[in-house]
C-alpha cells in the first residue's frame, strides 16, 4: 500500500490532479484505491463522480456533528475522535467498484478542524483493506499537516501557481513535514494550469526541489469541471490526462 498526498494552494489544480491520478491509477489496474478529500471545499468527490448524500454517505464532519451535537454524545473520559471509527466506515467510507472514498467536509463546531483531522488520522491507522493507493487531497493552509493526518507517506505532490506565494508554499510544506516528524520518501513540485514554462528551471531552483512538469491546460477537462462532469470520464486524447500521465510514469512503478 502506497500514500500519496497532494498539496498546493487554492486554484492550482491539485484537485484535479488527484482525480487524475486515480484515473491514471484506474486505467493501469492499481486498484482499489482509497480517495480521502481533506480539503473544506470538497471537491474530490464531484470529479470522480461521487454523490456523497445520493449515496447515502456522510462528511466526518457531519458524522462528529450528528454524534456529539445531535445526539447528545459525550466527550467524557474517552477523546470523541477515538469512538466513531466505526461510523465512519460504516457511514462514511462511499465503495465503488474500482475505489473507495471518505470526506474530511467541513468544520463539525466552530473553530480549528482539530477534531475532524484526529477521526480522520484514527480512522487511517486502522485500515485493514489492501488498498494499492491511498491518494489523499490536502488543503492548501499547513494545519493539517501540523495534525499528521497522514505519518507515513510515500509521495508528495505539491502543485504550483505562477505567484511568489506560491513558491513559499513548496518551500514553507517542505519544512512542516520535516519539523512535525513525518516520514516520506520523495516530494515532488509539479506546475499547475497556469504555470508557465519559462518558470520550470526557477521552480527547481528556488525550492531545491526535483520539478517534474506540469498539468497542461485542457478544455474538454475545464469543460467536464463545469458540468460537474467526471475526470475519470475523460477521453484518452484529453491534454491534461496525457501530461499527467507522463508525471506519473516517471515516478510511479509497474
Amino acid at each position: 500500500m502506497k500514500t500519496i498526498v497532494t498539496m498546493g494552494r487554492g486554484g492550482t489544480g491539485k484537485t484535479s490532479f488527484v482525480a487524475l491520478m486515480a484515473r491514471y491509477l484506474i486505467k493501469k489496474k492499481q486498484t482499489p484505491i482509497l480517495l480521502v478529500d481533506a480539503d473544506p471545499d470538497q471537491n474530490l468527490a464531484e470529479m470522480v463522480g461521487v454523490d456523497l448524500e445520493s449515496a447515502g454517505k456522510s462528511t466526518i464532519a457531519e458524522l462528529l456533528s450528528d454524534t456529539f451535537i445531535a445526539r447528545g454524545g459525550t466527550t467524557v473520559g474517552i477523546p470523541p475522535s477515538k469512538r466513531i471509527e466505526t461510523r465512519i466506515w460504516e457511514d462514511g467510507l462511499y465503495e465503488g467498484d474500482d475505489f473507495d472514498l471518505l470526506s474530511v467536509g467541513t468544520k463539525w463546531v466552530e473553530g480549528c478542524y482539530c477534531l475532524p483531522d484526529a477521526a480522520l488520522k484514527n480512522a487511517l491507522g486502522q485500515i485493514t483493506r489492501q488498498y494499492r493507493y491511498i491518494l489523499i487531497d490536502s488543503p492548501g493552509g499547513l494545519e493539517h499537516l501540523n495534525r499528521k493526518i497522514a505519518h507515513d507517506v510515500d509521495l508528495i505532490f505539491d502543485v504550483m501557481g505562477p505567484s511568489s506565494k506560491s513558491f513559499a508554499h513548496v518551500k514553507r510544506a517542505h519544512r512542516v513535514i520535516q519539523e512535525v516528524g513525518i516520514s516520506f520518501r520523495r516530494f515532488y513540485v509539479v506546475g499547475g494550469y497556469a504555470f508557465p514554462g519559462d518558470l520550470h528551471e526557477r521552480a527547481a531552483a528556488e525550492t531545491g526541489l526535483p520539478y517534474i512538469g506540469k498539468i497542461e491546460r485542457d478544455d474538454d477537462l475545464a469543460a467536464h469541471v463545469l458540468a460537474g462532469k467526471s475526470l475519470l470520464d475523460l477521453p484518452d486524447s484529453s491534454v491534461a490526462c496525457r501530461s499527467v500521465s507522463a508525471l506519473l510514469d516517471f515516478v510511479l512503478p509497474e
